[in-house]
C-alpha cells in the first residue's frame, strides 16, 4: 500500500485545514450546546398547567381549542393542556380520585353546583382576594354571582351561562296544523298529542310529541327542575336537600301523563342531550339550550324556540359551567388566574357567544355592536336572553350531588313506570337523610 496517499505534499497547508475543521467542530459544538441550554431555559420558563373539561357537543370542543391557541400563543411563558375528560357525570369519579391523589388539575370546568364538596375537601384555591383586586370583576353580570360564592366567599368564575327552553321543528308543526306555540303546561301536553302520529296503528309512533331527558345525571335534573320551580316547587330548605313538596309532586305526575299517553319518548339513560331524534325528525320538540346551535346550523335542519310551557309561573335554571382553580403552587396558581382572566375577557365572552351560542357573562361582550347584530340575525338567541330574568340558580351546598343523584333517580324510575311520583320522591328523601 503506497502510504503517501495518505499525506499531504504541503504540511503547512494541511495543519491550517485542520485548524479551520476543529473551529467549525468546536463552533458547531458549542451553538449546540447554546441551543441545549436555551431549550432547557425556555422549558423552564414555561409554566404548564391542566385544565379538565366537559364540553360538549364536539362542535364546540374545536372552538374551545382554536380559542385557546390564541391564549397560548400570545402567552408564550404559559402552555395550558385542554383535556376532556368526560360528561360531568362522568367527571366526578375522576375529580374526586385526583383530588385524594394529590394529582387535581389546575382549573377544572365544572357546574358550580360542585363547590360546596370541594371546598369541604379543601381543594380549592380561594378567589376572594384575587377578585377583590381584580380589574375584570366590573365587566361580569352581577347575576352570576351566586353560581360563584359560598359562605360569602369566591370559589370559581363562570366560564358562560345558559338556561333551556323548548326546541321545535316548525315543518312538523305545519304539518299538523299547529299555528301557535304552546305557552302553558296544558297546551304544551295538547302540541304534543296533535304531533304524535302512528299511521298504521301498530302501537309504534313513527313521529313523537317530544324527547324527555331520563337518567340519574345532573343533566336530567337540570332539564326537570324548571318545572319544579314553575310549580312553586322546591329542592332544598334551610340548605338541606328536602324534595318533598307539592310542586315537585307534581312535575312527576304531569310528566307520567306524557309517558302514559304515548306522546313522548325517553331519551338514553343519562343522555337527554343527544338530538338524533329531533334531527331526524323522531321527535318533534326537545328541552335543550343554546349550547347546540352550532351543531344544529350544521345539520340544515329546520327548528326554532320557545319558552318553556309553564305550571303555575314562568321558570327556568341558570346554567353554565364555572371554572375552578386547584391548589397547586404559586407559580402554577398564577399562570391558572392568567387564564381565568382570559375567558372572562370581552373578547373571549363575544367570540364564544358568537360561535357556540352560549351566553356571554361579560357586560361589554353583552352589548357589543358585534354581538347585538348576531341576536338579531339569530332570533332564537332572544328566547334565552328573556328568560334570564326569571333564572333560578341551582342550590351550592355540600350535598348536592348527592341530591342531583337521588332527585335523578326518582325522576327515572316515575318515567320509567317503577314506581309513583309520591313513592318516588319519599324513598329518594329516606336516602338524602341518612347522609
Amino acid at each position: 500500500m503506497n502510504f503517501l496517499l495518505f499525506y499531504p505534499t504541503q504540511p503547512k497547508k494541511f495543519i491550517q485545514r485542520i485548524l479551520v475543521l476543529l473551529c467549525c467542530f468546536n463552533l458547531l459544538f458549542v451553538t449546540g450546546c447554546q441551543n441545549i441550554n436555551n431549550q432547557q431555559i425556555s422549558d423552564n420558563t414555561i409554566t404548564k398547567i391542566t385544565f379538565w373539561h366537559g364540553i360538549n357537543p364536539p362542535e364546540n370542543r374545536e372552538i374551545f381549542n382554536e380559542l385557546l391557541t390564541e391564549f397560548n400563543d400570545n402567552n408564550p411563558d404559559i402552555q395550558v393542556e385542554a383535556l376532556y375528560v368526560g360528561q360531568p357525570d362522568e367527571q366526578l369519579p375522576k375529580i374526586i380520585a385526583s383530588i385524594a391523589a394529590n394529582q387535581p388539575p389546575d382549573i377544572l370546568w365544572y357546574v358550580p353546583q360542585l363547590t360546596g364538596k370541594l371546598v369541604k375537601l379543601q381543594a380549592l384555591k380561594p378567589l376572594q382576594d384575587w377578585w377583590n383586586n381584580s380589574s375584570i370583576k366590573e365587566e361580569i353580570d352581577p347575576a352570576m354571582l351566586p353560581t360563584m360564592e359560598l359562605n360569602d366567599s369566591i370559589w370559581s368564575v363562570p366560564f358562560a351561562t345558559n338556561n333551556t327552553a323548548m326546541f321545535y321543528r316548525p315543518s312538523l308543526f305545519e304539518e299538523a296544523g299547529i299555528t301557535d306555540t304552546p305557552k302553558t303546561w296544558d297546551e304544551f301536553q295538547q302540541v304534543a298529542e296533535k304531533l304524535t302520529i302512528d299511521s298504521n296503528n301498530d302501537g309504534v309512533n313513527e313521529q313523537n310529541g317530544v324527547l324527555l331527558a331520563v337518567g340519574k345525571g345532573e343533566f336530567t335534573v337540570f332539564v326537570w327542575l324548571p318545572f319544579i320551580f314553575s310549580a312553586n316547587g322546591e329542592i332544598t330548605a334551610d340548605n338541606r336537600p328536602n324534595i318533598i313538596n307539592e310542586g315537585t309532586e307534581k312535575t312527576l305526575q304531569l310528566a307520567q301523563k306524557l309517558v302514559a299517553k304515548k306522546v313522548a319518548i325517553l331519551s338514553a339513560p343519562d343522555r337527554g342531550y343527544e338530538l338524533d331524534n329531533f334531527i331526524n325528525g323522531k321527535v318533534a320538540m326537545q328541552i335543550t339550550g343554546p349550547w347546540t346551535l352550532a351543531q344544529l346550523n350544521q345539520t340544515g335542519i329546520d327548528y326554532d324556540v320557545f319558552p318553556l310551557p309553564m305550571i303555575n309561573q314562568p321558570a327556568t335554571v341558570l346554567g353554565g359551567e364555572n371554572l375552578f382553580v386547584f391548589k397547586t403552587n404559586q407559580e402554577r396558581e398564577e399562570a391558572s388566574l392568567k387564564f381565568l382572566e382570559f375567558i372572562l375577557s370581552e373578547k373571549f365572552q363575544t367570540q364564544w357567544a358568537l360561535k357556540t351560542g352560549y351566553l356571554p357573562i361579560n357586560i361589554n361582550a353583552q352589548n357589543s355592536p358585534e354581538y347585538q347584530q348576531f341576536v338579531q340575525a339569530n332570533p332564537v338567541i332572544k328566547v334565552f336572553l328573556e328568560q334570564m330574568k326569571y333564572a333560578k340558580s341551582r342550590p351550592i351546598i355540600a350535598q348536592y350531588p348527592s341530591l342531583s343523584e337521588n332527585l335523578g333517580r326518582a325522576i327515572e324510575s316515575v318515567l320509567l313506570g317503577e314506581k309513583t311520583p309520591e313513592n318516588a320522591l319519599q324513598e329518594a328523601q329516606k336516602r338524602l337523610d341518612l347522609e
